[in-house]
């Protein structure tokens, strides 16, 4: 397993080693001890699964008392993810990254608890799975809009289909400071 940083501390891209032939291909998806060696060290202790069609966006939400790492791939299309710091006091608050997600690379993302996380469906249909350190818990959902204007993010669509509930996600700079997780240096 090969780990890949990406431009925001924490997160990064996972490559496994697949195994190709005449059958098809074989890869070990997760590994406690090989993560536990990459720096994953969360319990993962529930599995999503969405099916997207093309245009979709879905995010960008997080958890606050009750935040989930994440540990996301894509077995049939590809997807562009969207992880944002929105950490206060963090000295990357409001930057963002992305990944793209394929399900031909076999790629993975690990995002950390804390972050605000969101994908774009890039092919006709994307199944997009997702592992999270803590349960999902409604009342405990908050969001950012997927085109604040302040995050300055490239999804490379102008009209996504998004859910009514993410229409209505306010912008980062509008959220009271203790609806947003708290950074702390570990």
């Amino acid at each position: 397993m090969q780990r890949i940083e990406s431009s925001l501390p924490g997160v990064f891209e996972l490559h496994a080693k697949v195994f190709r032939d005449g059958r098809g291909y074989f890869l070990e998806t997760f590994h406690v001890a090989k993560f536990r060696e990459l720096g994953i060290a969360e319990t993962f202790v529930q599995d999503n699964h969405s099916c997207s069609q093309k245009g979709s966006l879905r995010g960008l939400h997080y958890q606050l008392r009750h935040p989930q790492a994440k540990l996301c791939r894509v077995v049939e299309g590809q997807a562009l993810d969207v992880i944002v710091d929105v950490r206060e006091g963090s000295p990357h608050f409001g930057e963002w990254t992305s990944i793209h997600l394929t399900a031909e690379r076999q790629n993975q993302a690990y995002v950390p608890a804390g972050f605000a996380h969101g994908f774009l469906a890039l092919t006709d249909t994307v199944h997009f799975l997702y592992k999270c350190s803590d349960y999902y818990r409604p009342e405990d959902e908050y969001g950012v809009l997927w085109s604040d204007p302040g995050l300055k993010i490239s999804w490379g669509i102008e009209s996504p289909i998004v859910s009514e509930k993410d229409r209505h996600l306010p912008i980062l700079a509008t959220i009271p400071r203790e609806s947003l997780p708290l950074y702390s240096e570990v």
